[in-house]
């Protein structure tokens, strides 16, 4: 099993300033990470996913691309299959999407155009037909949503196929992951729910005479330095009242590499590290990230 470690900008943002991004991008390549992942939120203070992944994709030569994850229900999925094969040629293949359904945020389903009741159909008939585009010429598609008739998308990625992964825990997502994806992308969620969550992925899959790839499971793991910060506390303590914020988010390098051990543990191999604190001081961080945990990198 090949345990890689990325780097995620997360929710709490990155910085808009293109001279101390780019800073931040050369560090995380030149340290050796395995991959920059960039979350999506419309209401908040973050950088849009493809456009930073293209201006990261220009610095970069290894380093792979990720979204965590990229919101598909609102998007016209011919133009986004036209971006991410745009981006995938231009990166030379090191394109990474995990994608779904969108925050479970009122403000972010209006601000994306779509009813929460709409999201899951939205997103079965986007991602088939991006997949057609990828791979077919003369692509003709008749949805409940989209048209398109004899459309042949060209460059073509590099990746043949993209491979796509999906997000989100709950059943009916799980079971998604398990019918549509490549690969799971979890987050603030423990070992064990990991390791239930990943065996009905793996039985949806089967259940649809597919099968997914044993080392296509991933964690993001928000990280905090010293506490959980009080927005993530009570975003916790909503979802999980009464549990330690810590038992989700560790604190601290110890407590980090701890829990990603105990994720190898249960078959998790991709890990995408949130540090809560930002990215005020990159080289420091980032080598004090590198030292605690690239010797579990196999």
């Amino acid at each position: 099993m090949k345990v890689r470690i990325g780097i995620g900008t997360g929710a709490h943002g990155a910085p808009g300033d293109g001279a101390a991004f780019g800073e931040y991008v050369d560090t995380l390549e030149e340290l050796g990470y395995d991959s920059l992942w960039v979350t999506e939120r419309l209401a908040g203070d973050t950088l849009e996913p493809l456009a930073t992944l293209s201006f990261a994709a220009g610095r970069t030569t290894r380093m792979k691309l990720g979204t965590s994850v990229l919101v598909v229900p609102g998007r016209n999925p011919v133009v986004l299959a036209k971006e991410l094969a745009t981006i995938d040629r231009l990166s030379g293949g090191r394109l990474l999407p995990a994608v779904g359904l969108g925050a479970p945020n009122p403000t972010e389903h209006l601000a994306f155009g779509v009813r929460r009741e709409e999201r899951a159909a939205w997103f079965d008939e986007a991602l088939g037909l991006m997949r057609r585009l990828w791979t077919e010429d003369d692509v003709t598609h008749e949805g409940d949503r989209f048209r398109v008739e004899s459309l042949t998308l060209g460059p073509r990625p590099v990746q043949q196929p993209i491979e796509v992964w999906l997000g989100g825990q709950a059943p009916s997502e799980l079971r998604r992951a398990g019918r549509l994806g490549d690969g799971w992308l979890p987050s603030f969620c423990t070992p064990d729910e990991v390791a239930q969550g990943w065996e009905l992925v793996n039985a949806t899959a089967a259940e649809h005479d597919r099968s997914i790839d044993p080392e296509h499971l991933g964690v993001l793991i928000s990280f905090a330095e010293a506490e959980v910060p009080a927005p993530i506390a009570g975003f916790l303590e909503r979802r999980r009242p009464g549990a330690d914020p810590s038992t989700i988010v560790p604190v601290g390098l110890d407590q980090l590499r701890a829990r990603i051990e105990s994720f190898i543990d249960v078959g998790a191999s991709k890990f995408v590290v949130l540090p809560l604190a930002g990215i005020a001081a990159p080289r420091r961080d980032l080598v004090a990230l590198a030292d605690a945990l690239f010797d579990l990198q196999t």
